[in-house]
């Protein structure tokens, strides 16, 4: 109840800048993105979304939901033909154009846009406010703000462990300082070796993660990249001679919704597994 009363006077005064209001609780909803459909049936209100894009897979009642648009853009024909009383789209990964479109057209829009672990917690209570699901919506924000800060407690104090994080394969991508998933790697005391990289999402080479020397691998299915890196060809790399590569779904980690309390406690308990394998390395005992 204390969590409940909290979130709701840090949020419940004034709506975010990025939403325009429809005149009553929106019962006619798209949803431009994965992550927003998982929100909003976290909160109680996925039944009222009428369209939604490519990959928008749970939970799977929203595999049913009809599909206007995907990486391409939105079929904004489509979308006005609905008459939605409510667009959430996805500011970070929509279009800039099509959301700009969406404005000027006028339909009651809501932008997500999390940036931080805590704006899950923002976006939560602002859709419940718009949905009429507030009750619902402060109920998992308290939840998964509880959750998380169990975590992040619970890992405050342990060992950094040296950790590369394949984001795609071919070609070779990670992530670095101001990814969203630089966040989660800190939270579990993950050094990452590319974190000083020029961009947030850096290109790197086989040759320079070799020279890193990270002592866990985390890895993330590819669909659609059927060109998987094969690591046992670089036994010199300490995660790879030491049997520490991990696969996590990336769904869990990378989609800012309640779940990724889910892929936080995973990849916390992977590179727990890493850290301890480590120190047998050091001490000349058997890895566990």
């Amino acid at each position: 109840m204390r969590w409940l009363c909290l979130l709701l006077i840090m949020f419940s005064a004034s709506a975010l800048a990025d939403v325009a209001t429809p005149a009553d609780v929106a019962k006619r909803i798209v949803a431009l993105s994965p992550h927003t459909v998982e929100l909003l049936y976290a909160i109680g209100a996925g039944e009222e979304i009428i369209a939604t894009t490519d990959f928008a897979n749970y939970p799977d009642a929203a595999k049913q939901i009809p599909r206007i648009g995907g990486n391409y853009g939105v079929q904004l024909d489509k979308l006005l033909a609905l008459s939605p009383d409510l667009v959430v789209v996805w500011g970070d990964g929509n279009q800039a154009q099509d959301i700009a479109r969406i404005r000027q057209l006028g339909l009651p829009l809501y932008i997500s846009a999390p940036h931080t672990l805590q704006d899950v917690t923002k976006d939560l209570l602002q859709l419940g406010k718009l949905t009429g699901h507030e009750a619902k919506a402060a109920q998992v924000a308290a939840t998964y703000q509880r959750q998380l800060q169990a975590i992040q407690q619970h890992n405050a104090s342990k060992t950094p462990v040296k950790v590369f994080y394949q984001l795609w394969s071919n070609p070779l991508m990670t992530v670095a300082n101001g990814s969203w998933m630089q966040q989660l790697l800190q939270v579990c005391r993950g050094d990452n070796v590319f974190a000083d990289a020029a961009t947030a999402y850096p290109q790197v080479s086989l040759e320079a993660v070799l020279m890193r020397q990270p002592q866990v691998i985390i890895k993330t299915a590819e669909t659609g990249n059927p060109q998987s890196l094969n690591w046992q060809q670089w036994p010199e790399i300490p995660a790879v001679k030491n049997q520490q590569i991990y696969t996590i779904d990336a769904d869990l980690l990378q989609r800012p919704t309640p779940r990724l309390v889910q892929g936080l406690t995973q990849l916390c308990q992977v590179l727990d597994r890493a850290r301890s394998n480590h120190h047998s390395v050091l001490s000349g005992q058997p890895a566990q």
